[in-house]
């Protein structure tokens, strides 16, 4: 059996990411194949406890490295227990956001090392990566205009921090993307759900089986 194919969405704040993998996952489900649709952090039982610890806004959260650390612990166990198995037995694997988020959030927005994380990912899940990544891209100001509509002012953790992190992690997305042209496709997020699957479906093309 062949080798599963690995899509990852990535993004900033309220740029539509599960939305959109759910209609790419029900897309290729169509077409007869077998999709995992998962996300991070998160995606197992260990994962999703590590979610909470990172994401919930009581206490006094983590530091920098904590924060870097707890992630990659969350992902090792989500590719070891969920994803790579799923690969192995020739699936689809589409993820809402995975390590390109850590080099944006963590790497971008609170200035660690793409070095060290990259470090991190090859020990804890053999540097794996995604065949393609998605990159959903809004404006900060509209990301920040849909976030406090989806959250009113109840965010998470991370979510909630200040607008010029996550103008930070915007950057570091698009940085990200011009090194990686080859992997990362970028994508408008602005329109309706349908039109930026549309999008989507353009961008990666032949590699989506027709229904």
């Amino acid at each position: 059996m062949s080798f599963g194919k690995f899509i990852s969405l990535e993004g900033g704040e309220g740029v539509g990411k599960s939305t959109q993998a759910r209609l790419l996952a029900e897309r290729i489900e169509a077409a007869g194949h077998k999709v995992l649709l998962t996300r991070e952090p998160g995606g197992t039982k260990g994962a999703e406890a590590i979610r909470s610890l990172l994401l919930d806004p009581e206490g006094e959260g983590w530091g920098s490295e904590a924060e870097m650390l707890l992630f990659a612990a969350a992902r090792a166990d989500h590719v070891a227990r969920l994803i790579h198995p799923a690969l192995s037995a020739g699936e689809w694997v589409i993820c809402d956001r995975f390590i390109d988020s850590t080099r944006a959030y963590q790497g971008g927005g609170a200035g660690l090392s793409d070095a060290a994380i990259l470090d991190l990912h090859r020990i804890g899940c053999a540097g794996l990566l995604p065949d393609v990544t998605l990159l959903i891209e809004v404006s900060s100001e509209e990301s920040a205009k849909r976030l406090a509509a989806r959250d009113k002012g109840k965010s998470d953790r991370i979510g909630g921090r200040a607008v010029e992190y996550h103008a930070r992690v915007n950057a570091a997305f698009s940085a990200l993307a011009d090194a990686e042209p080859g992997r990362f496709k970028r994508i408008d997020g602005m329109g309706s759900p349908d039109e930026i699957h549309r999008r989507i479906l353009d961008a990666i093309g032949s590699m989506v089986p027709t229904p």
